[in-house]
């Protein structure tokens, strides 16, 4: 699906304009943003779907699959995401 037909899907539910169901979207996912980065160590979870946390990775070595040379990969923050066991349940059953 596309970000226009989840607002559209959004707008048909909840009897709004497609406009705001759109604005709605975009502030679930800033506040996703700015939750997740605000705590990091804690998260940020959205109930019913998981959990999005940053979490550190280590630095190491990897291949160039082009050449096959190895490279050293720098250590940096990722962020990640658990699924909830509702979710799991929804959709695998």
């Amino acid at each position: 699906m596309t970000k226009s037909d989840i607002a559209s899907h959004i707008a048909d539910r909840c009897d709004v304009s497609k406009k705001a169901a759109g604005e709605i979207l975009d502030e679930l996912v800033q506040l996703t943003y700015r939750e997740t980065k605000k705590n990091k160590k804690e998260g940020f979870t959205f109930p019913g779907l998981g959990k999005f946390t940053v979490a550190k990775r280590k630095a190491r070595m990897g291949r160039n699959p082009a050449t096959g040379e190895s490279i050293k990969i720098a250590a940096k923050n990722v962020v990640k995401f658990k699924i909830s066991k509702a979710c799991t349940d929804g959709v695998v059953g």
